[in-house]
């Protein structure tokens, strides 16, 4: 029996399906804890095909792959280093499963398999994984290490089982989507196993971007008295080796590094810039071109992509109209110089002129409405659409929640784009993060040191200057009325009733809701952008396009007064 064991935790970003280049990740790191004394080393789930890797793990070819990748790097751990923990699609007696699987001594010593597959919101397991049956504890160098993966916490079930059956340390591998606000949610799990199993326990998360998820990896240990005794940093690559010593009342872990979590708006600001980051690298764009038009969603959109990618990676172009005002000619103009962008104009009132020409025929007789402002934004998408095909860079469309909820965009004019920054941010939301910026350089920031935007982009009545002196409060309620009703309908699913009931108008809720599904159709063409909310639009909200339930506000009835 051993009464030290040193673990080291990999806090990494992988790629999903590229198994060569997790592979070689892996290697240096097993390389670093080598160097560390470690024993073992842990990875996040599914670590060598990244996560979630969705129905690639539904292609024979592709779990064949990640089998080889294993069984060539389980040979290598015959040189005495350390065993491997790793994560990985593996397929046994014909049955597919979500594994963690024991590389040590040349071999696959053993594997272990996510019994609790999460089938919520964006997961979506059970349909490509087999739940795997209750696991006992795995012994990697004389100590029995409990592995349940992520959802296996969520509940008590698979802790008790590691515990009752002679589990001395909990080791969980997880994949873990950032959302506001969850990463208190974590520690209150984590916490509650630690306390029905009197077993202390690593909490090891990704990092990074996937499509619309983003992982914000704030791995952490908890020693069996609850207190925390490491905790890594959010929004950063850590490899971190810890050492542990069996005492009188079990294991414990040394104290390690205990990094500050950003909190509030400011996680809400890296995980957008984390999520376009990798959106962008790992699909190989050269960089992202937008749309700056003096107003606040552009500028925060910009400014996310220069602190993610560098300014010069960042293309931006005003393309005024005749309704354009002077004010968003100088802001646009001063944003991008506060933020070293590339940045040039592109006046669109020719293509205006051309399609009035093109259409005076069949338009004959009627007046102008929302056609002609529509043909604005979608002169703008074309002439973003161009030089993205001509120089590779991606369309970052920078609309918001609040608009692309009640349908306020233009199809193939302003949601024109590759990915939105800001498709699960509320407008509000975009105020606060403006402002945010211009106090403050996130972390590893790659944009300028001082404010990114004039202060009159922030404070000026938000308009979409499609018209003479339009305003977006002509169209739609103030953006705290609307953000809040918004958030009621939308997280929260709360009835008609009860959003009244918190002091809202009736008709105007009901606008909301009858706008919220009528733009269905809308998002289902939206590009696709980073979840932050624990409700986004996509996987997590599957609403019908066509869908004739209208909803009639039915006051709740009070009894009559005695």
């Amino acid at each position: 029996m051993t009464d030290t064991i040193t673990i080291t935790l990999a806090q990494l970003n992988p790629r999903v399906g590229d198994i060569t280049g997790n592979l070689e990740k892996l290697r240096r790191v097993r390389a670093q804890a080598a160097a560390d004394g470690a024993d073992v080393v842990l990875t996040p789930e599914l670590y060598l095909c990244g996560y979630p890797p969705e129905d690639l793990v539904l292609k024979p070819m592709f779990v064949a792959e990640c089998r080889e990748a294993l069984e060539e790097l389980a040979r290598e751990t015959g040189d005495g280093g350390p065993a491997l923990l790793v994560g990985a699609p593996w397929l046994d007696g014909g049955k597919l499963y979500n594994a963690v699987l024991l590389l040590d001594a040349g071999r696959i010593v053993t594997a272990r398999y996510k019994v609790d597959l999460p089938n919520y919101g964006v997961f979506d397991e059970k349909r490509v994984f087999v739940a795997g049956p209750p696991p006992g504890p795995i012994d990697v160098r004389g100590v029995r290490l409990g592995v349940p993966i992520c959802e296996d916490i969520w509940t008590a079930d698979v802790v008790e089982c590691l515990a009752e059956t002679g589990g001395e340390i909990l080791l969980v591998p997880n994949g873990s989507p950032f959302e506001l606000g969850k990463a208190d949610v974590r520690t209150q799990l984590a916490v509650a196993r630690v306390v029905e199993s009197g077993l202390p326990l690593v909490y090891l998360n990704q990092l990074g971007g996937q499509d619309e998820l983003v992982f914000d990896g704030a791995s952490f240990v908890l020693n069996a008295d609850r207190s925390l005794v490491l905790q890594l940093p959010a929004w950063e690559e850590a490899v971190v080796t810890t050492r542990w010593t069996r005492g009188a009342d079990g294991w414990s872990c040394a104290p390690g590094p205990r990094v500050r979590q950003p909190e509030g708006v400011e996680s809400l600001y890296c995980a957008l810039t984390t999520g376009l980051r990798d959106y962008v690298v790992k699909n190989g764009f050269p960089g992202v071109i937008l749309g700056l038009s003096g107003g606040i969603d552009s500028a925060i959109s910009a400014a996310v992509a220069v602190d993610a990618l560098g300014p010069d990676r960042v293309r931006c172009v005003m393309m005024p109209s005749p309704y354009t005002s002077a004010h968003s000619l100088e802001d646009a103009a001063a944003a991008a110089e506060m933020m070293g962008v590339r940045y040039s104009t592109i006046d669109i009132g020719p293509a205006m002129q051309a399609f009035a020409g093109m259409l005076a025929e069949p338009f004959a007789g009627t007046r102008p409405d929302i056609t002609e402002e529509n043909i604005q934004a979608r002169s703008r998408g074309i002439t973003l659409m161009a030089l993205s095909n001509k120089f590779g860079h991606m369309v970052l469309s920078t609309g918001n929640k609040s608009e692309m909820s009640v349908g306020y965009a233009t199809l193939y004019g302003d949601m024109c784009g590759g990915y939105s920054v800001l498709k699960d941010v509320y407008k509000m939301s975009v105020f606060e993060l403006s402002t945010w910026r211009n106090a403050h350089r996130p972390a590893g920031g790659l944009g300028p040191d001082g404010p990114v935007m004039p202060e009159r982009i922030i404070t000026k009545p938000p308009s979409a200057e499609l018209r003479p002196d339009q305003k977006d409060e002509d169209s739609l309620p103030p953006y705290p009325v609307l953000d809040a009703i918004l958030s009621e309908l939308i997280e929260n699913e709360t009835p008609v009733d009860g959003i009244v009931a918190k002091g809202f108008d009736a008709e105007t809720v009901m606008r909301i809701w009858r706008m919220l599904d009528r733009a269905e159709y809308k998002r289902r063409q939206a590009p696709p952008g980073v979840k932050v909310t624990a409700r986004s639009f996509g996987k997590d909200r599957r609403y019908p396009i066509t869908n004739a339930f209208q909803g009639v506000y039915r006051p709740a009835l009070r009894p009559a007064a005695e």
